[in-house]
């Protein structure tokens, strides 16, 4: 064997060997289940795409090292048998994405239908949150034991089933949390939808970052917010806080307005009073003469 063609062969060996050391590393955890099933997506995606490629590119190479020093090109030669195998084998690599491709979008944790979001939502140990955009900030709001509050951050339980209903006041948002592999565009007048859970492994003391991914105006690039992920003892602890908060900020108010009414009675009746008996002297005065 030549130089050369030994020098070929070990470079297509090589170029042989990528996809087993692909294979080969270790896959990171998913943060969540709707992260798992894009990531499986893209890996039977790329296990499928690198020997196409390097099929296809090392058969381009050899033609042209193999006909290099050819002074008349030949006229190309029909062949149907060629022309029906390749056309079958795109066929079949098409076929092949399409339906991954459609696993992972058919699933409810990638693209959530109206249904299936109002299914999750009312089964009861499933976490629901209102996402509420406007320029250039966002809201986050909660219902606990019967309390609705609301938060400047999003706050999720690990392994238990979350959906946020997405809206927007104003213009074109999008939520994107890329470390949980999430992402929904917010429309003034609609609702979308998130459903996902949050695996364990995607706890920690440091928050994500929530981005907004649709330019908004001025403010865009400021438009931010923390994503704390907690245990499940650790979010019920917070929620039920955030609740009882709520509900003495409420009887605070209530207290405060039920004594401002009580004194504008107060101050009501007494105006009443007065006037009566400015009214009854100015009667008795009148009276007074004629007597």
């Amino acid at each position: 064997m030549s130089r050369k063609r030994l020098s070929s062969v070990l470079a297509m060996g090589l170029m042989g060997l990528v996809p087993f050391v692909v294979a080969a590393q270790p896959a990171a955890a998913a943060s969540s289940v709707t992260s798992q099933y894009i990531d499986n997506v893209s890996n039977l995606l790329l296990a499928v795409a690198l020997p196409i490629t390097i099929i296809v590119e090392g058969v381009l190479f050899y033609a042209i090292w193999k006909f290099r020093k050819a002074d008349e090109a030949k006229p190309t030669q029909e062949n149907r048998r060629l022309e029906i195998t390749w056309t079958a084998a795109t066929a079949v690599v098409l076929l092949f994405v399409g339906l991954v491709a459609y696993g992972a979008m058919g699933s409810p944790y990638v693209l959530p239908s109206q249904e299936d979001s109002q299914q999750m939502m009312e089964q009861p140990d499933t976490t629901v949150v209102h996402v509420d955009s406007y320029q250039w900030s966002w809201q986050f709001h909660y219902q606990h034991d019967g309390t609705n509050f609301t938060s400047d951050k999003l706050v999720l339980p690990a392994e238990k089933q979350v959906v946020l209903r997405i809206t927007s006041r104003d213009v074109l948002h999008a939520v994107h949390i890329p470390a949980l592999g999430l992402k929904k565009d917010a429309f003034p007048a609609r609702t979308t939808y998130i459903a996902t859970e949050i695996n364990e492994d995607s706890v920690r003391e440091e928050p994500y970052v929530l981005y907004c991914a649709e330019f908004c105006g001025a403010g865009h690039s400021s438009m931010l917010a923390d994503v704390v992920v907690k245990n499940q003892t650790a979010y019920e602890q917070w929620a039920s806080e955030q609740a009882q908060q709520a509900r003495e900020e409420a009887s605070e108010s209530s207290g405060s307005q039920s004594s401002s009414d009580s004194n504008t009675t107060n101050t009501t009746a007494t105006n009443e009073t007065a006037m009566n008996a400015t009214a009854a002297n100015e009667t008795a005065a009148l009276a007074a003469p004629s007597a």
